[in-house]
């Protein structure tokens, strides 16, 4: 760890170590299409094109920790509503909202409440707009494929979720009134 990650709130270096996972993850998404679905290697190799950018999150965090925090769920979203673009609503893809919403939830510090609020209604606007405006899928899949992207996206979701739960776990979050750090108690107290 080098003194500019020492510098980082737990916040942003969680966010960092979220990135980190999904960019590692990445490359093997269509790998896993192929494998389980047996077609459409092709047209999933574009869920590459977010890569780029969620690259830009660690560097980000080094320059503002916020950004780096706004970045993740805004980045997420905006690949998740591409990918269902992409496979289309029962692939599964939307579930990945949740993690988006989850990191919202979950990323800011209690004097950043409106950056929160503001992300999650972003979230769930992109959301209800995947659901009502986004059209037939770029590639054409059977019911067949769909219910197999459907177990692949759920199972990926439910482990990025679970991820996220336990690198979050006990992270200290700075008081909105003092800028010092309090730790939530199991009973919803401060520590």
């Amino acid at each position: 760890m080098n003194a500019i990650d020492r510098l980082q709130d737990p916040l942003t270096q969680a966010t960092v170590t979220i990135a980190w996972v999904i960019i590692a993850n990445k490359p093997f998404y269509p790998f896993y299409v192929w494998y389980l679905v047996g077609n459409g290697m092709p047209a999933s190799l574009w869920t590459l094109a977010a890569a780029p950018l969620m690259l830009m999150i660690p560097v980000l965090a080094k320059r503002s920790p916020l950004a780096a925090r706004i970045a993740l769920p805004l980045i997420g979203t905006l690949d998740t509503w591409f990918e269902t673009k992409l496979f289309g609503q029962n692939s599964g893809t939307e579930l990945f909202f949740a993690a988006c919403i989850m990191l919202a939830a979950i990323s800011f510090h209690p004097d950043e409440k409106w950056w929160q609020r503001g992300i999650a209604a972003f979230v769930f606007v992109v959301f209800v707009a995947s659901r009502s405006f986004i059209g037939a899928p770029l590639h054409v899949w059977s019911e067949s494929d769909l219910s197999t992207l459907f177990s692949l996206n759920a199972f990926a979701v439910a482990s990025l979720m679970t991820f996220i739960g336990l690198r979050y776990a006990g992270i200290w979050r700075r008081s909105e009134t003092s800028g010092t750090q309090v730790q939530i108690n199991d009973q919803g107290r401060s520590q």
